[in-house]
């Protein structure tokens, strides 16, 4: 998985490409880890996320915990958002 980070200001986007998976889950938590506290909204664009696995949402979930809420997911396609869906983590996570 490819990870682009883009910093404006107090927001972050993080644009996600190929598998998020047990292998590569770890990239996104070093990405998270790495936030300043300065930062106040993070928007994770999943236009070329292709899969996403218990291991992804895990990470997903910290995120949204880290920003107290302020977390996005966007451009989820059909079968990631199909994911979301059978786990029910579309109910908590905001998505545009």
């Amino acid at each position: 998985m490819d990870i682009k980070k883009e910093m404006n200001t107090s927001k972050v986007t993080l644009s996600l490409k190929g598998w998020l998976d047990t292998q590569t889950a770890p990239a996104l938590k070093a990405e998270l880890d790495s936030l300043e506290s300065n930062i106040t909204e993070l928007e994770i664009n999943c236009a070329e996320l292709e899969y996403i696995s218990s291991a992804g949402i895990r990470q997903l979930v910290a995120a949204h915990t880290k920003m107290n809420g302020n977390l996005a997911l966007s451009n989820v396609s059909a079968e990631v958002m199909s994911v979301l869906k059978m786990t029910g983590i579309n109910n908590v996570l905001k998505i545009k």
